[in-house]
């Protein structure tokens, strides 16, 4: 299937680059950084204007940003329906929630490019929590920026390598959404911990 829509990417370009990373902020399971690779490779060889390519994959990732912040600020019982189903997709809105919470706009802007798995999630969360939406705006803007200028700036640069360097970029990627894993586990039992010392503490009164 990836290497289908990768296909159409020479031929529909921008705009698909655009559906997709829009897709991939609304918990849609599409390569988008895959694509953003392939696209800067594609505006370096010459066959898609680099300046349209940028502003196609920034808009549509903004747009998904703000499509989710709408759907959470609407629709926190349908949130909650996902978490008591379980699964993969409670996990990561789980910790997006427990992220959200103690991090706020700085969990906006990290979860767009550094911590990217739980990016759907942050933004359907932000919505519930009523984060405002001027500091969700410029938190996911500044976020997408940076995502995009990495992985169209990677495709650009090593258009030539491509092929070579794509699978040792995926097991990149593959350790970053681990250690971005591990990092929300570790500060989520930092916080039990402060709620345990917190509850022996008053008990101790």
């Amino acid at each position: 299937m990836t290497e289908e829509l990768l296909a159409l990417l020479p031929d529909y370009g921008a705009p698909l680059l655009g559906v997709v990373t829009l897709l991939s902020c609304l918990a849609l399971p599409v390569p988008a950084s895959l694509f953003m690779m392939a696209a800067g490779g594609f505006a370096a060889a010459g066959d898609l204007p680099l300046g349209l390519t940028i502003l196609a994959a920034l808009s549509g990732a903004m747009i998904g940003d703000q499509i989710g912040y709408a759907l959470g600020r609407s629709g926190a019982g349908w949130l909650q329906r996902i978490e008591n189903r379980g699964g993969k997709q409670a996990m990561a809105l789980s910790r997006a929630s427990a992220l959200t919470r103690k991090r706020g706009n700085i969990a906006v802007f990290l979860s767009r490019w550094l911590l990217s798995p739980l990016g759907p999630y942050v933004n359907f969360v932000a919505g519930a929590a009523r984060l405002r939406w001027h500091k969700f705006t410029l938190a996911s803007a500044a976020g997408e920026v940076t995502w995009v200028a990495i992985y169209v700036g990677i495709g650009a640069g090593a258009a030539d390598q491509f092929g070579y360097l794509w699978p040792v970029i995926s097991d990149m990627l593959g350790l970053l959404a681990a250690l971005a894993v591990a990092l929300l586990l570790a500060l989520r039992l930092h916080h039990m911990l402060q709620l345990h010392r917190q509850l022996n503490h008053t008990k101790r009164r």
